[in-house]
């Protein structure tokens, strides 16, 4: 990709760049053929390889990157007392400490593994659990590396912005249902995403719009240049409070290095390392 993507090779420029791919596994627990977590690969590293890698093609005076996120990403966000995953103490914090033994618990899949046999957990909370530390990882990414094009002289214009799109009626979240669980939960999600626009639940087309409007918006509270803005649809938002600590931010930060294989020269970001 970087090799098509260079100067000389191909002209191409984007204005936004939309990290929206996301992946949660119907039952067990999966890795990548390298020993990764399907969960910490699909919906954080490649997001945050990709960004990187692309960042010579992006618009350098009004480009965007928009990462989408979710209330999993904070155990504390009351909307988990929905699901119930972050109940038990021991999962009221995802990364227990800024060191590579934790990132690697994250990244192997070890923390909050699932049983080989589904029927001793029925809920499935295990997989909902890596889902929330892999967006936790992506949402540390809105911080980390606004920060790190803040201080590059040819990428400093640059913005970084996340959007948590709600629940919707998407494989992610109704790929076990039978149809009739399928059919209630469409009626509810489009009764109360009408009433409740930036509610627990957000219809497909609103969540769409607000993710438009990160990647291209100068309404407020957007501008020209927003930076490091996360928002609960179009509404601003907090991020959760391990994805502001800055010393755990850069642990998985230099964890994503080694799990990518990322090479000097392979992105035009300064600080990268």
């Amino acid at each position: 990709m970087t090799t098509q993507t260079s100067p000389g090779r191909l002209s191409l420029t984007f204005r936004a760049l939309v990290l929206n791919a996301g992946y949660r596994e119907a039952q067990g627990q999966a890795w990548t053929e390298d020993g990764l977590d399907i969960a910490f690969a699909s919906n954080y590293l490649g997001h945050w390889l990709l960004a990187l890698l692309l960042l010579q093609s992006i618009d350098r005076e009004l480009g965007r990157v928009v990462v989408i996120g979710g209330w999993l990403h904070d155990p504390h966000d009351k909307v988990n007392k929905i699901n119930r995953a972050f109940d038990e103490e021991q999962w009221t914090t995802i990364l227990a400490d800024a060191s590579s033994e934790s990132v690697e618990s994250v990244a192997k899949g070890t923390w909050s593994t699932s049983p080989d046999d589904p029927a001793q957990d029925p809920r499935q909370l295990p997989r909902i659990r890596r889902y929330g530390a892999a967006k936790l990882c992506s949402v540390m990414m809105i911080p980390e590396l606004q920060r790190r094009l803040d201080s590059d002289p040819e990428l400093n214009k640059i913005s970084v912005l996340g959007v948590d799109p709600g629940m919707m009626a998407t494989k992610i979240t109704t790929g076990t249902y039978n149809r009739l669980i399928l059919l209630i939960f469409f009626i509810v999600t489009q009764v109360a995403g009408r009433i409740w626009p930036n509610g627990t639940i957000h219809l497909p087309h609103k969540s769409a719009s607000d993710v438009l409007s990160a990647a291209l918006g100068t309404d407020s509270p957007m501008s020209e240049r927003p930076k490091g803005l996360y928002f609960n649809g179009a509404e601003p938002k907090e991020i959760g409070v391990e994805a502001k600590d800055p010393e755990k931010r850069a642990s998985v930060w230099k964890a994503s290095i080694r799990y990518a294989k990322l090479k000097k020269g392979e992105t035009c970001l300064a600080d990268w390392a």
